[in-house]
């Protein structure tokens, strides 16, 4: 699975603006703060902005804002916001597809495939990642040793 870099650089967004600042924060600084290409992340927030994620101000206290409470929105809508579904065979759903003879067990491969991405990003809040504090079933997926390595 890959992560893109509109994905990435939409959870940098959404956490900067989830760390509680007082107040909307510009796309400029958003940007150089996580050193995202600033007409990059204007798409970015124009889409999270229409995902409902975010809210934007105009003026000269101006800026963007979470439109709930970071608790409220978990990683998994945000990536959802930017880049559609989680989980993808060839841009098609896995519910979608079919396969036959001796790929036809590939569906279920598929299905458990997206349950367990869903179920990591969709229970983890951009709160967690803000605060520090995973989930303990994600800290315990991710201390796994073999976790870190590339086969």
């Amino acid at each position: 699975m890959r992560i893109s870099a509109r994905a990435d650089y939409a959870v940098r967004a959404a956490l900067l603006l989830a760390a509680g600042q007082d107040g909307p924060l510009k796309a400029e600084a958003i940007a150089e703060a996580q050193d995202i290409p600033h007409k990059f992340l204007e798409g970015i927030l124009n889409d999270m902005r229409r995902g409902g994620l975010v809210a934007s101000q105009r003026g000269m206290r101006g800026g963007y804002r979470l439109a709930r409470p970071a608790q409220d929105i978990s990683v998994a809508d945000v990536v959802r916001a930017v880049d559609g579904p989680l989980v993808s065979v060839r841009g098609v759903r896995p519910p979608e597809l079919a396969y036959s003879g001796p790929a036809e067990s590939l569906l279920p491969l598929w299905i458990a495939l997206r349950a367990n991405v869903r179920r990591i990003l969709e229970g983890v809040s951009l709160a967690d990642v803000a605060s520090g504090h995973l989930p303990d079933f994600v800290g315990a997926l991710a201390e796994d040793p073999a976790a870190w390595s590339n086969p």
